[in-house]
């Protein structure tokens, strides 16, 4: 049964971890999975997981979360190397491929730096590869942002010592008036 609002809980999570894996497919996590990794703690509740995965394995990931109820979920801005599988539980997994060159150059797909790949987290006490805390960061900014981006953001400039963004700052001077 489908459930009202999509969740993916923490051991959600690790079962897609570990069947990527399980099948020599390398994970990066990204999003607000990530940064609950990198500080070692759920701090909020996730819509999907959001992931980095190297375009080759596109077909296999694919194959692999198709056997297992998910379906392409239709969006505005679905691309090749970007796209939203989901099951009738409501799990959701927003796939981010790319391919990089010999010398690390992205040259297809989703246009992460190579050095942005490089975070390590935890997921309930399981080590996972996520985006690098400085990387993560950027990454949230250059959009109509939310409560939700503030919360991160902020947890990851606390954690790791990184300015917060002046993009932030209407959000900084809301949260200190209340």
């Amino acid at each position: 049964m489908r459930k009202d609002t999509p969740e993916m809980t923490a051991t959600d999570v690790l079962e897609i971890v570990q069947l990527f894996n399980q099948n020599d497919i390398e994970l990066i996590i990204d999003g607000g999975w990530s940064v609950d990794a990198l500080l070692g703690q759920q701090t909020r509740t996730h819509e999907d997981l959001d992931v980095a995965v190297q375009h080759k394995d596109v077909s296999k990931i694919r194959a692999l979360l198709a056997a297992r109820g998910y379906q392409d979920v239709p969006r505005d801005d679905t691309r090749e190397c970007n796209f939203v599988l989901g099951d009738d539980e409501g799990h959701l997994v927003d796939i981010h491929s790319c391919t990089f060159d010999e010398a690390g150059n992205n040259v297809f797909g989703v246009k992460y730096p190579f050095d942005s790949l490089k975070g390590a987290g935890v997921i309930n006490g399981y080590p996972v590869k996520c985006i690098s805390p400085e990387w993560l960061v950027k990454f949230h900014t250059g959009y109509e942002l939310d409560e939700n981006d503030y919360h991160d953001v902020k947890m990851l400039c606390q954690q790791f010592g990184i300015e917060m963004p002046a993009e932030y700052d209407e959000f900084v001077l809301k949260h200190s008036q209340s």
